[in-house]
């Protein structure tokens, strides 16, 4: 049986616990603790302090272990335990919650420092009243458009799934393009 690492990052409240819960095929284990800040206990009541776990089998010999960072910045020294050796990984963003769009560059600008491994966004509450479209926040986030911003419903697991596969896709093409050494075409 081969693992692959995946890890799920994003900001605070962004969706990740829950991404994880609706992708994962165990129960999820999770680090939560009450929320102490009164700004941030206005989103919600728990958050993760150190990591959410889960297991999705992708097919009999393959399955995929979800990381979930916490979101918090002073919490982002996890982030670099929990990038180590990791296939790819995904970067949810709140489509309803225009202000995380800052931390969000800032986000992923820090894991393009602590991986170089390939990712995707996931424009979460695609089915929330004012949910802002994937190519909107694509540009707000300054992304290329080789980097895939994708409509996602953290709390379906049919839309996390989807963006995991994606993922996968992307790490497939991406690694696709790159000779292995001894090729010949890696030679002219």
């Amino acid at each position: 049986m081969a693992t692959y690492k995946i890890v799920v990052t994003g900001t605070y409240a962004a969706g990740k616990s829950l991404f994880i819960r609706n992708a994962s095929e165990i129960e999820v284990v999770e680090t939560e603790a009450p929320v102490s800040d009164p700004y941030e206990r206005q989103l919600k009541a728990y958050t993760t302090i150190g990591l959410d776990f889960g297991v999705l089998q992708i097919d009999k010999e393959h399955h995929l272990f979800l990381f979930g960072t916490p979101g918090q910045e002073r919490f982002d020294f996890m982030w670099e335990h929990l990038a180590i050796g990791c296939l790819g990984y995904v970067v949810l963003v709140d489509s309803c919650r225009p202000a995380d769009f800052g931390p969000t560059s800032r986000l992923i600008r820090r894991f393009a420092e602590i991986t170089s491994a390939p990712f995707v966004v996931a424009a979460n509450k695609q089915d929330a009243l004012g949910a802002l479209p994937p190519d909107y926040i694509q540009l707000r986030l300054g992304l290329p458009d080789s980097i895939p911003v994708l409509p996602c419903i953290a709390h379906e697991m049919s839309s996390v799934h989807a963006v995991l596969f994606a993922l996968l896709d992307r790490i497939e093409a991406l690694s696709a393009a790159v000779p292995e050494v001894g090729d010949e075409s890696s030679t002219h």
